[in-house]
């Protein structure tokens, strides 16, 4: 074909086919534990937080950029790039961790997936039954087709379309003060002392540690530099990586801060501390039901449905995907391996799942140890991340300036922060309760 016949890809049209990769990234970050952690953290904080959740995309989005770098400059993949210079303890250490973590929290995206159906107005056993189904269908769709990652991200798109339009029209039927809401952007040197003084107050903010927890994801990070490798971009795609990385924070921050909006809007001043803390996806949609109406209330659980079904497909990926990496296996989506460790962590989030909702037991136990091995593992791969793009045999002249390596080591430092404020407020609480008080 002449470069006269070739069709045009410029304008709206080659824009939209350089985005994809981090929307896959999107959807792993913005699940069912963001939705309610952006929910609480509105409701108890109101309009001035806003500035906090952009920080956390902001320091996503950098270390999403470093992954995205490594996947299209570098010569392998990550689990390969770290064998070859450190060894292959670390590689599997990251890719068990991943897999550990991915394969934990899955019950937590099949309990997400019940909850947004509970909002229909469906009974125990047919939420259970859906799961199931929703499971069953995920695993068709992954052994049944070829090119599962092209499928896949497209699929991903349209969950991302969905949960951005669903919130969007909640938010506008509410009809926040606008003013309000971008004065929250700021960062204010009072705004920040109340971040600083809740922390140092008797009530620990655990929603704050879970919204930033939840939202600057290492691990989502990290497969970012498999998703532009299964996307088959190479060194002359780097420009089409850095803004599709770029659209996906544009995107992960709507959603977040409608989200927060939302709450902010409705809820904050109306529910206590105590009453938003016990509270699940399903009790604050509830709460904004007289807000929404039904229409409303309907449209949320649509969103909620995206978010839980995309975060479970996704996360289920990155376990499979990491694991088989680092086993020195196979990193492609479509090869036997990344597939059957890809299932292996659907089957053990279903059936950690089913147990629960049908025996009622509290999965604190699992909680407890996903949320441990993340506090250590996801400074781990940030730094992993920006120990390999500043190696010159690994990025060449792409390697890290001055300027990324300052930003990305200040983003590390909050990645810190995060990891032990939620190892001393969160992991270390729980975990006691869990050992002497059988919860």
């Amino acid at each position: 074909m002449s470069p006269a016949q070739q069709p045009d890809v410029s304008g709206r049209t080659r824009w939209f086919r350089r985005i994809g990769p981090g929307l896959v990234t999107a959807c792993v970050v913005i699940g069912p534990g963001s939705l309610l952690a952006s929910s609480k953290v509105g409701a108890v904080h109101g309009t001035t937080i806003g500035w906090l959740p952009l920080l956390a995309i902001a320091c996503l989005v950098v270390y999403t950029t470093l992954a995205a770098r490594l996947g299209v400059v570098a010569h392998g993949s990550p689990g390969t790039l770290v064998t070859a210079r450190a060894g292959r303890w670390l590689a599997v250490t990251i890719g068990l961790a991943v897999f550990f973590v991915a394969a934990t929290f899955q019950f937590a995206n099949n309990l997400g997936v019940s909850a947004a159906l509970e909002i229909f107005g469906m009974s125990p056993r047919a939420r259970i039954v859906s799961v199931v189904l929703f499971n069953v269908l995920s695993l068709v769709f992954l052994f049944g087709l070829k090119n599962v990652y092209a499928v896949f991200e497209r699929l991903m798109t349209v969950f991302v379309g969905v949960m951005l339009l669903a919130f969007a029209v909640n938010l506008l039927r509410i009809g926040p003060d606008p003013f309000a809401l971008l004065a929250g952007l700021v960062p204010t040197p009072g705004r920040i002392a109340e971040v600083r003084d809740a922390f140092r107050s008797e009530v620990v903010p655990v929603e704050l540690l879970a919204l930033v927890a939840t939202t600057f994801s290492a691990a989502a990070a990290y497969y970012q530099a498999y998703a532009v490798r299964h996307r088959g971009w190479q060194r002359d795609d780097l420009r089409d990586g850095l803004l599709d990385a770029r659209v996906s924070g544009v995107v992960m921050g709507a959603i977040t801060l409608m989200l927060v909006w939302t709450a902010a809007t409705v809820l904050y001043g109306n529910a206590s501390r105590d009453e938003v803390e016990s509270a699940n996806v399903v009790a604050i949609a509830s709460q904004l039901k007289p807000a929404f109406g039904v229409f409303g209330t309907v449209v949320f659980g649509v969103g909620l449905l995206s978010a839980a079904y995309s975060s479970f497909l996704v996360n289920s990926m990155i376990g499979g995907c990491v694991l088989a990496d680092g086993l020195g296996l196979d990193d492609q989506p479509s090869s036997h391996v990344t597939r059957g460790l890809t299932a292996l962590v659907m089957l053990i989030g279903l059936g950690v799942a089913v147990v629960i909702v049908r025996l009622e037991i509290k999965p604190v136990g699992a909680i407890v140890a996903a949320q441990a091995v993340t506090v250590l593992v996801s400074p781990l791969m940030a730094g992993v991340l920006l120990w390999l793009t500043n190696r010159r045999d690994v990025m060449g002249d792409e390697r890290n300036g001055t300027g990324t390596n300052v930003v990305a080591g200040l983003a590390l430092v909050v990645l810190v922060l995060t990891a032990v404020l939620a190892a001393v407020h969160r992991v270390a609480p729980a975990f006691h309760n869990w050992w002497f008080g059988g919860g």
